[in-house]
């Protein structure tokens, strides 16, 4: 095997290592939202469990900024791979500011929820709420490591280290993107429609 043969043998090494770090940290974080939805769920049996809360309707917009969001970074990884520069430098930017978006929509569902009466903690705080409180906001910094991410990959796409046959990086970015999506759809169905 020659010098050449073995740098893409270990480049490939690392990409597969980068891959299975992510499948075992995104494998982590189902088993941590696993856990807190099933404390939420024996919760319920309790006395003062609210059962006719509505969920904000901000968190409704967050949801569909956030789908929105999982495809403009799908059509900026397409662009990029067919060659399309300029177009998926635009959509990364699209997708960051409606990550931003997204993050700001969620403050504005705690605030529905606080005008409503309900706090995290305190004399007028509820065990049900105080359960989306904090489940909400954890996700919440998941989307902020997303968006840390998001800028690494915006940074190396203006920097051109992305294009066909080179799209790791921008890869594992979607990849933990569309998961922080399909995490948040599955936690305010999770809510909406278990009392």
């Amino acid at each position: 095997m020659n010098k050449k043969e073995m740098e893409v043998t270990t480049e490939t090494r690392h990409d597969r290592a980068r891959k299975m770090m992510l499948w075992f940290g995104i494998a982590s974080l189902l088993m941590t939202f696993a856990g807190w939805t099933s404390a939420y769920i024996v919760s319920s049996t309790r006395e003062d469990w609210l059962q006719d809360f509505t969920l904000p309707g901000a968190f409704w917009v967050s949801t569909g900024i956030l789908l929105v969001s999982s495809l403009t970074y799908w059509l900026a990884l397409r662009a990029v791979r067919t060659g399309q520069q300029r177009a998926g430098s635009l959509l990364l930017g699209l997708t960051l500011l409606l990550g931003i978006a997204f993050i700001v929509s969620q403050f504005m569902g705690f605030s529905e929820m606080i005008s409503y009466g309900y706090y995290f903690t305190g004399p007028t705080s509820s065990i049900t709420l105080s359960y989306v409180f904090l489940i909400a906001a954890v996700h919440i910094l998941h989307v902020v490591a997303g968006i840390i991410s998001l800028l690494v990959v915006v940074y190396k796409q203006l920097r051109g280290r992305y294009g066909p046959g080179r799209m790791l990086g921008m890869e594992l970015g979607i990849t933990f993107w569309h998961f922080l999506d399909l995490l948040w759809l599955y936690l305010v169905f999770f809510f909406n429609f278990y009392r």
